[in-house]
Order: C-alpha cells, then sequence, then structure tokens
C-alpha cells in the first residue's frame, strides 16, 4: 500500500466495499447509441446483460449502467428513456448475480431512484449533485454510496477551451466543496467517493498533471475512484484515433492510479486492468 492511500470500507444495506487493498475495477456498461468508445454495442437489453456477465468473469468488482453519454458534446437524455434503458438490465443483472454492486451513473434523481429499486446499491454522478436538488435527498435517504466527479461546464460545453490556474488545487477544492454540500445534505461522509474526473473540462496536459498529482487526493479522505478509460488524451499522446486501440495507454494509466493508491478504477477493458491492478499491488506489497 502506497504511503498516503487510507484503507476504507464503504457500506449500504446489504452490502460493502472493501477498498483495503487492490484497486477494485468497476466496468463500463454503457446502455446508450453513442457513447464515444462503445456506443450502441450493448444497447440491446440482451447484449447488455452479457456483456455484464462477461465483465465479471474478467475481473470486474463493480458494473456501472449508465443511460446518457456525457462525451465531450453530448446532450441530455430524457429521463423516461434514461429509465428505459438502464433499469430492466440493472433488474436482470441484479437477478443473476445479487453480490455484485451495481452503480447508476445517472444524474437525475428519477433515473438513480428506478436504478436502485431495480437492485443498484451506489450512484455515481458526473455532475456532482449539482444537476438535481434531489439527488442527494436519495442518496441520503436510501442510505447509499454516492461518486462525486469533477467537471468544468458540462458534457456539451466542458471541452471548448478549459482554463485552470491550478489544475489539482482547483479540482481539490472542487470535490472538498461538493463534499461538503453533500454531508449537509444528509450523505455519510463515510459513503462518498470521489472522481477528479479525467476527460471532463481538461486538456490533455491537465490530466496528466491530475494524474502524475493523484496522491494530492487523499488529502480529500475518502476513497478515490479514477476513470481514464479509452480518453481521448491517450489517443493524443499516442496517435491513436480508435478508442478501441487505447487498452495499453489505458493499463499505463491504471498502473500509475494503483501506484498513487487510488481505490477504484473504471474501465471498459476489466481483463487487462485487473491483471493490471493485481500486478501493481503486489509489487507493493510483495509480503502480501
Amino acid at each position: 500500500m502506497t504511503a498516503d492511500k487510507q484503507p476504507f470500507r464503504v457500506t449500504w444495506p446489504g452490502g460493502e466495499l472493501d477498498l483495503t487493498g487492490r484497486p477494485l475495477v468497476m466496468g463500463v456498461l454503457n446502455v446508450t447509441p453513442d457513447s464515444f468508445s462503445d456506443g450502441g454495442r450493448f444497447f440491446d437489453t440482451a447484449a447488455a446483460i452479457a456483456h455484464a456477465g462477461t465483465m465479471i468473469e474478467a475481473g470486474a468488482d463493480i458494473i456501472d449502467v449508465g443511460g446518457e453519454s456525457t462525451r465531450p458534446g453530448s446532450g441530455a437524455v430524457d429521463v423516461d428513456e434514461q429509465i428505459r434503458r438502464t433499469a430492466p438490465v440493472i433488474e436482470a443483472v441484479h437477478e443473476a448475480l445479487p453480490e455484485v454492486p451495481i452503480s447508476i451513473d445517472a444524474r437525475l434523481a428519477a433515473v438513480a431512484a428506478a436504478a436502485l429499486d431495480a437492485g443498484a446499491s451506489m450512484i455515481n454522478d458526473v455532475a456532482a449533485l449539482r444537476d438535481d436538488p434531489d439527488m442527494a435527498a436519495l442518496a441520503a435517504e436510501r442510505g447509499v454510496p454516492v461518486i462525486l466527479m469533477h467537471m468544468l461546464g458540462t458534457p456539451r460545453t466542458m471541452q471548448q477551451d478549459p482554463r485552470y490556474d491550478d489544475v489539482v488545487a482547483e479540482v481539490t477544492a472542487f470535490l472538498a466543496d461538493r463534499i461538503d454540500a453533500a454531508v449537509e445534505a444528509g450523505v455519510d461522509r463515510g459513503r462518498i467517493i470521489v472522481d477528479p474526473g479525467i476527460g471532463f473540462g481538461k486538456t490533455t496536459r491537465h490530466n496528466l498533471l491530475i494524474i502524475r498529482e493523484l496522491a494530492a487526493f487523499h488529502a480529500l479522505r475518502v476513497p478515490l475512484l479514477v476513470a481514464p478509460s479509452r480518453k481521448r488524451f491517450i489517443g493524443e499522446i499516442l496517435g491513436i484515433d480508435e478508442p478501441d486501440e487505447r487498452v495499453l495507454g489505458t493499463a499505463a494509466v491504471v498502473a500509475a492510479a494503483t501506484l498513487a493508491g487510488a481505490h477504484i478504477v473504471r474501465v471498459h477493458d476489466v481483463k487487462q486492468a485487473a491483471d493490471v491492478t493485481r500486478m501493481c499491488h503486489a509489487i507493493m506489497n510483495p509480503e502480501g
């Protein structure tokens, strides 16, 4: 374990995330026609359910289901459509694999509530509880973990000339403020996880600085999630246009995140990430 990493156990009614060892792997399941990397592949409910099982077999510890693309330039999706896309998949995966935690990637309380009713046990909010005033109350009432992510602007505007004086300090301050807001709204601090939002309102340089300085986010004293999977900055550095071909670049960031003490990594390519996290953790803990 790194010197700065703090061990956590995040609980909810009926479950627990043990974040005391290697980073857990969160597998991405986008039930959308237009996500930047896998849009349309798992839009069919049967295909989505099958892919969830494949990710679990490959080593995923958590499945993150989303019904709205938040790629740069994307617009909002109607609440009812998000529920139609996500709830049946969550219900089926939960029924088949009740021991596997499922996260709902959503910015709206109605979508998250339907997902929790269907069997999800976590909320992954890229808006950090800012887009819907009912989201914090929902998380507090249900007693579930919530992931708070940093994003500059909205998915539609976030990549329009993002600027920071000190990206690490500013993202840390934002997340500290959102933690305080969540706690004030009744969310148990022990159920809060933060995500610095790689690729969400950041240039390639901003992303690299955040990854280099990931250990700084341990000052927030909550678990840290890192989500670099197949993102554009990796393609820019390696000269790879196709997101599917950014697997090794993603693996390099997963390794850096593991060495910096991240608690969860969110990825599309689960087997590679699981191998990387286990190997890096073994190197840091040779005595077991």
